[in-house]
């Protein structure tokens, strides 16, 4: 059974649930609510319905979130984008799926990819830009495979609520680390400015840190989970890409090892004997080819600064 239709038939109740007036109680543990969904749909959903598809289970969530991280760990736009339709039914669903609300907004995030891949696999496939002698590689926007794509795609929605919230604060944690403070745009590319937006694989927080790479940064994972706290988290990613770059020397592969790892990127560097992103995007995964370009033109629309005029770390 695919989870598409089993997510469709949790919008359906969810629906339904709303639908139901408010009662004033207790608030309800997350094991009532996803009872109290079940009586819905054996209660109201209609009998072509029940034939058709059964109530989904935790279980099925964590099945179909396997599957798409194994889509966006290949290096396959294609296949990428044939999960748009369960993706966004499961999108509609977790809103509603008691214990998997912070989950939606890691899923709206690869929506946002495969939705992007799916314009991207329509289109011819991107060249390596000619590096001329003397010149310096991957510092233009315009030699980012799919940035065009992207900037049409960031121009064309609007800020995050959080935004005048959160921006300021993340801005001045940046700068502290001597990152440029237009780079807190990230926490946008990367949790839709959520930060208690998590992955099934275990990253958390506006900038979706993994628990060994936070450890590594100085952050606790555990009561508290320091993830999730604004400023700690923010100066720890600003430490983190001020490392990245140092390594790498630019700041589209510094994006590109921040999403995907440092070692699978300097591996691919040193077997193509390349110097750029553009030259090694289309053996990346699908996710990192998406992300780069996706933070490079979230930072020049937000911001007004393009990849060209964009500093690298101070100190």
């Amino acid at each position: 059974m695919r989870l598409r239709p089993i997510f469709l038939t949790l919008a359906v109740v969810s629906g339904l649930a709303a639908a139901e007036p408010p009662q004033k109680k207790a608030t309800p543990s997350a094991d009532e609510l996803y009872e109290a969904g079940k009586q819905l749909f054996d209660d109201y959903a209609p009998p072509e319905i029940k034939e058709q598809y059964e109530f989904p289970s935790r279980e099925q969530w964590d099945t179909f979130a396997a599957r798409l991280q194994q889509a966006l760990d290949k290096d396959d736009l294609t296949e990428l984008a044939a999960y748009e339709p369960e993706a966004r039914a499961a999108l509609a669903a977790l809103r509603v799926l008691p214990g998997y609300e912070d989950y939606a907004d890691w899923l709206a995030v690869r929506l946002d990819y495969i939705e992007a891949a799916k314009q991207a696999a329509k289109l011819p496939a991107p060249r390596p830009p000619v590096i001329k002698p003397g010149a310096q590689p991957g510092r233009l926007a315009a030699d980012i495979p799919y940035y065009d794509l992207w900037l049409a795609r960031i121009r064309a929605r609007s800020v995050p609520m959080r935004a005048s919230e959160l921006i300021p604060i993340l801005r001045q944690a940046f700068a502290a680390e001597g990152v440029p403070p237009e780079l807190a745009w990230l926490a946008e590319a990367e949790s839709t400015l959520d930060p208690a937006a998590r992955s099934p694989a275990g990253a958390k927080g506006l900038f979706q840190l993994m628990p060994v790479t936070a450890r590594a940064l100085g952050l606790s994972t555990f009561l508290p989970d320091e993830r999730a706290d604004t400023e700690k988290s923010a100066r720890a990613a600003a430490r983190y890409l001020r490392t990245l770059f140092g390594k790498f020397g630019d700041w589209p592969l510094a994006f590109a090892a921040y999403n995907a790892g440092e070692g699978r990127v300097r591996r691919l560097l040193t077997a193509r004997s390349a110097r750029t992103f553009a030259e090694v995007s289309a053996a990346l995964p699908s996710e990192t080819r998406m992300y780069v370009p996706k933070v490079c033109a979230m930072i020049a629309v937000r911001s007004g600064l393009t990849l060209e005029n964009l500093p690298p770390p101070r100190g």
